[in-house]
């Protein structure tokens, strides 16, 4: 397809050019209801998502967009994939939900596959990324506690590294390890013990670094904060640091894992591996699932009743998330990202010539992040008026993460409409300039897991 359909305006368009019909929108019962009943978490575009097929997502009017959010990394094979929908399908009639007190028929099989590909050894199922990023420091701390030392000592190897400009989630023990202070501060004080390092720099890495750290966690793509990959460089000296000082690696993985970058996982393109992958996103192909990938040593000192689940790991989701891996493999889908995300690099870096408000085009595969000198809302909101799904993060930079699935023709698809995105951007701030006004501000949704 080489044009996205236009169809009747959406909530958003039709409140900057027809007060009545963004009246009829906004009197949409659903919106209502949401607006009226769920905590305000997000600050949401009033438009009814209904469904979804291969990269494109479809409102309540019928209009049709070009999906190059992914659900924020998650619908690796798109929407309604065929082999996932069969899936489902399938074993919604067999088994929802079993008990962890017993084995399912998906659990051993996704976690051996999941091993084959990292390279890791042992596997524990979360319901989601951020589950897991807790999971993953409770096992670093256990890892680190001498046997024997009283429950209620704090062991003097419990110290844990994290990132300047990080993104770990939102529960407790993920947004203790989340630099970025709008998410972590409003709930101090967060879990003691965690300082944080600038990214990237070895210097700074080496002057936090004793032996009281019983763990480093990083990103290796930091996603929420603006697609920054992690230097080889930076990488391994926190490798050679770890080991030194019997302190674990944690690879957070879970929006550029999995396939994103055109390897199974982003760490691959170094040496050597982490003690701990943390995956989830694409995993189940849209359906809730999160894990901790760890080595053996890390697992040696687990034993029953240490951590658990009640939803994790159940036979729907395992089933779902093995058909995806092995979809992976059979559509050959590792070349189609390496492939497509060429193609999309070098046609962001043509308009970053072209629009000298580009600062920088970053990232591998399908995980680029476009940094802008201006506000990034205002081309999200205009995106989104012509048929295009992307966000912004940290106010500038542009962050796609478009299905692994995505055609060439899609690749031109969304070229034509960024540059056209990029266009009115550039004549808007042309005219700021002249007039000396500051151009129209608005929020993206730069949402986060």
């Amino acid at each position: 397809m080489r044009k996205i359909k236009k169809s009747r305006p959406t909530a958003r368009t039709a409140s900057l050019k027809n007060p009545a019909a963004a009246s009829r929108a906004h009197s949409d019962q659903r919106i209502l209801d949401a607006e009226k009943f769920l905590l305000p978490t997000y600050k949401r575009q009033p438009i009814v998502f209904t469904h979804g097929r291969g990269c494109y997502v479809f409102d309540s009017s019928g209009k049709k967009y070009l999906d190059f959010l992914g659900g924020i990394a998650v619908n690796g094979l798109g929407h309604a994939h065929q082999r996932i929908v069969k899936t489902v399908r399938r074993e919604v009639a067999r088994a929802i939900h079993l008990s962890n007190l017993f084995h399912n028929a998906y659990q051993g099989p996704l976690a051996r596959k999941l091993a084959e590909w990292s390279g890791m050894d042992r596997v524990f199922f979360a319901n989601s990324g951020t589950e897991a990023i807790d999971g993953a420091l409770k096992l670093a701390r256990l890892h680190a506690r001498p046997e024997g030392l009283a429950a209620s000592a704090v062991a003097p190897k419990h110290r844990i590294l994290a990132m300047e400009n990080s993104f770990h989630g939102r529960t407790f023990g993920a947004v203790s390890v989340t630099a970025t202070e709008k998410y972590r501060l409003p709930f101090a004080p967060v879990v003691p013990g965690v300082e944080f390092v600038r990214f990237n720099d070895v210097a700074d890495l080496e002057s936090k670094f004793d032996d009281t750290v019983c763990a480093v966690i990083l990103e290796t793509i930091q996603g929420e904060g603006g697609i920054h990959p992690a230097s080889e460089a930076f990488w391994n000296r926190a490798r050679a640091l770890a080991t030194q000082y019997g302190a674990l690696l944690i690879a957070d993985e879970i929006q550029c894992g999995l396939g994103r970058t055109g390897r199974y996982f982003a760490y691959q393109k170094f040496s050597s591996k982490p003690d701990i992958v943390l995956v989830a996103k694409p995993l189940a192909a849209g359906l809730p699932l999160g894990a901790i990938l760890a080595s053996e040593a890390v697992a040696a000192r687990v034993s029953p009743g240490v951590h658990g689940t009640t939803f994790g790991g159940g036979p729907l989701i395992c089933a779902a998330a093995l058909e995806f891996l092995k979809t992976v493999e059979d559509s050959k889908l590792l070349v189609n990202i390496r492939d497509r995300g060429a193609e999309l690099r070098k046609g962001l870096e043509t308009l970053a010539a072209k629009f000298d408000f580009i600062r920088e085009v970053r990232g591998e595969g399908l995980i680029l992040g476009v940094e802008l000198s201006i506000d990034g809302a205002p081309l999200v909101a205009s995106a989104l008026q012509q048929g295009l799904l992307i966000n912004c993060t940290h106010d500038f930079t542009i962050r796609l993460l478009p299905p692994f699935i995505v055609s060439q023709a899609q690749v031109r698809d969304f070229l034509r409409v960024f540059e056209t995105v990029l266009a009115e951007a550039a004549k808007i701030s042309s005219l700021a300039k002249v007039s000396g006004a500051a151009p129209t501000s608005q929020h993206a949704h730069a949402a986060a897991r």
